[in-house]
């Protein structure tokens, strides 16, 4: 397979992780429009599993964010130097980058799947949902960073050794 194709089907998982993303946050106004209902006009009762549910919704969003947030190169990224101009430099500005995200990554993806055996064992408290239902959200997320950054890194290695021969 090649690296294009490759980086089609990322472009085609990051474009299903927007859409859930949309999916989720459309979700996430009806429980909350729940609770504003009942809190402040007393229309319907105030029904606690709506604070669970929108806490589980919510956290999601911004695991899948920060996904497509990495993909995007919007995250995780802040410039206290000029941006290069050589392309040595740029390599080393963004493949730090990239680095530091992918040892992230492997940081959430090894110690999440602890993250998500220890919500395996537990219920939330109003809803009696399997809390693992958003822990896995930890491992999920370093797996698909790792794909998304070790793909943009490749790319910009690629980059670099196309600019290296364009000026030699």
């Amino acid at each position: 397979m090649g690296h294009n194709m490759f980086g089609r089907m990322l472009e085609q998982l990051c474009n299903g992780l927007r859409v859930l993303l949309g999916t989720l946050i459309a979700l996430l106004a009806i429980p909350v429009g729940m609770q504003v209902l009942a809190r402040y006009t007393g229309v319907i009762p105030v029904y606690l599993w709506t604070e669970e549910l929108a806490t589980f919704i919510f956290v999601w969003a911004v695991m899948i964010g920060a996904m497509i947030a990495v993909w995007d190169g919007s995250h995780f990224d802040v410039r206290v130097i000029p941006d290069a101009k050589r392309p040595l430099l740029v390599l080393l500005q963004d493949g730090f980058v990239l680095v530091m995200i992918l040892a992230f990554a492997l940081i959430f993806a090894w110690y999440g799947l602890e993250y998500a055996k220890f919500g395996y064992i537990q219920n939330s408290v109003m809803m009696r949902a399997n809390m693992m239902i958003t822990y896995v959200s930890v491992p999920i997320a370093g797996v698909v960073w790792i794909l998304f950054a070790g793909y943009r890194l490749y790319e910009a290695i690629l980059t670099y050794k196309n600019r290296a021969v364009d000026v030699a």
